[in-house]
């Protein structure tokens, strides 16, 4: 998995292989998913809003707008609506190929770590 800060947009991209595909060829729904849970972080680190930790997923929305082909890069763009002193509020698109089809569409909300106790 690769990824980069592109303005105000993350971009994550994987190559999906055989083994994330379903019976039709196209790249299983739940692969995606997973995809996009693990681009999530990947943007919130990629935007310094994170650090490896306890945050986790509230909620993620997804809308499925066409299958994805197997051996070809897909992309995840991801972008930060708005940051609370606990929450991120994400949405993105899942894309593949140079025209940038449309794969999917998401907005999710991550709850990040709690601050650490001060020492002493």
């Amino acid at each position: 998995m690769l990824y980069r800060v592109d303005g105000h947009t993350v971009r994550v991209r994987i190559t999906p292989e055989h083994r994330h595909s379903n019976l039709q060829n196209n790249v299983h729904g739940g692969a995606l998913l997973a995809f996009i849970d693990v681009a999530l972080f990947a943007a919130a680190r990629g935007f310094g809003l994170i650090t490896a930790g306890t945050a986790v997923t509230l909620d993620l929305n997804t809308q499925f707008i066409g299958g994805g082909r197997v051996g070809e890069p897909i992309e995840a763009q991801v972008e930060v609506l708005k940051e609370t002193g606990r929450l991120l509020f994400l949405r993105g698109l899942v894309v593949q190929g140079d025209d940038e089809t449309k794969i999917a569409a998401f907005s999710a909300t991550i709850r990040k770590p709690s601050p650490k106790p001060p020492k002493g």
